[in-house]
């Protein structure tokens, strides 16, 4: 059959379509260091990506948790409350910020399931397709004390306020951003008893925003607890895991129970991990080597009729791959209705977008590969992996527009037979 996509699954099943759509997520291909000795560890181990379906019991147990990203904050902060003793091993510490959640009773829930139509539209129109959007103030356009009254203002909003609802140059200037980051880091220090490990705790080594900002509800109290000890990598590394536990450079610490919060291959790993074969036995996974390679971050040239369900633009991302679904499905009503049975980009619009999107990412230092953040933004947190920015440095709007222009354009930059 021509034009046509033939998938073979694991367990030996088959099937063959006419257009092939990649929904893996962004985040969904977990990330396991290599670490010696793993198979040898007498205990329970688990990776929070591959989270048992029964909760296992921690109570009264020696439990470690390697890592401290967005999940590990939210895990640490549970089980703390019910192990004998939990030891975190942190390689970066994180700007994380106050979630602010809380129980929403029957009457607000109707009054926000009644705005949705106004919630959708906002989201449609900010930056980064959050009910946030940036103040278009530059933080030295206030005076000190304005701003840090704004300070304030945000940290006590919910949600991702503080990070993109602040003024306009946090993302762009080090000066700018430097201001908010002491901000926070002394939000910190006040909340751990201990000035050496608030020190600990405190982010020195990127840029407020430069990585995903975890979100908490009482992270940091945490450390204030007698059963629990953070351990800082970065001073004593990781040597390898024993039959007793984790042994770093200085000391071993003996567990009953490893949780690795160490992360995902982002947004390529998912498809690179698959065995997809293009034009010529072309792989994904060779193409991508260096980065990903599309055209409006839905397809990539050699690979006709397969669509990449992402959201490309760095943003919410319901809110983005929801317009990306509609564009693909638009695309497909409309070679139905012509007669069009094959898709393809083509290599010079495939170019041509790679080189925009690198010169986009080079203008924030938020974004740039050689920007001091080891964030899975730019794929650092994988050994071997090029450092490059791995999502569209482009606003949620732009984007949109972009790819609406391109199809009221007949499909421009695209190949259809």
């Amino acid at each position: 059959m021509a034009n046509c996509w033939e998938i073979r699954t694991g367990d030996g099943g088959r099937a063959r379509a006419r257009f092939l759509i990649t929904a893996t997520g962004i985040l969904s291909a977990h990330y396991l260091p290599n670490f010696a000795g793993l198979e040898s560890f007498k205990g329970d181990w688990y990776h929070t990506a591959r989270w048992p379906h029964e909760n296992p019991n921690f109570s009264g147990k020696r439990v470690g948790v390697i890592g401290t990203g967005a999940t590990a904050v939210q895990l640490i902060t549970e089980i703390a409350k019910e192990v004998g003793h939990l030891t975190v091993f942190q390689r970066t510490p994180n700007y994380c910020a106050p979630l602010r959640n809380a129980v929403i009773d029957p009457e607000t829930q109707k009054k926000i399931k009644a705005s949705y139509p106004e919630i959708f539209r906002r989201t449609r129109e900010t930056t980064s397709a959050f009910l946030h959007d940036f103040d278009p103030r530059s933080v030295f356009e206030v005076s000190p004390e304005e701003r840090q009254a704004r300070f304030e203002e945000l940290w006590a909003q919910r949600g991702f306020a503080k990070w993109l609802g602040n003024f306009r140059d946090i993302m762009t200037s080090r000066e700018a951003n430097e201001l908010y980051a002491e901000f926070v880091r002394n939000k910190i220090r006040e909340r751990v008893k201990d000035p050496i490990v608030a020190e600990k705790l405190v982010p020195k080594d990127h840029p407020f925003g430069a990585k995903r900002i975890p979100l908490e509800s009482g992270y940091y109290e945490v450390f204030n607890r007698d059963n629990v000890t953070l351990v800082d990598v970065k001073e004593s590394p990781i040597e390898r895991i024993t039959p007793k536990g984790v042994k770093t450079r200085d000391a071993e610490y003996e567990l009953d129970v490893i949780i690795f919060a160490t992360g995902f291959d982002a947004v390529t790993g998912s498809l690179t991990r698959i065995d997809i074969r293009g034009e010529g036995g072309q792989s994904f996974k060779d193409k991508w080597a260096d980065g990903p390679r599309t055209y409006l971050g839905i397809q990539s040239a050699g690979f006709p009729n397969l669509f990449i369900l992402n959201a490309a633009a760095f943003c919410n991302l319901p809110r983005c791959v929801e317009m990306v679904g509609d564009w693909i499905s638009n695309c497909i009503g409309y070679m139905r209705e012509k007669g069009f049975a094959r898709i393809a980009a083509t290599p010079q619009a495939e170019e041509a977008w790679t080189e925009h999107a690198a010169e986009l990412a080079n203008h924030s230092f938020l974004t740039r590969p050689d920007s001091d953040s080891s964030s899975w933004f730019v794929g650092a947190n994988i050994p071997g992996k090029k450092r490059t920015f791995l999502l569209y440095a482009n606003s949620a709007p732009a984007y949109r527009k972009e790819c609406e222009d391109v199809a009221a354009k007949g499909y421009e930059g695209f190949t259809l037979k």
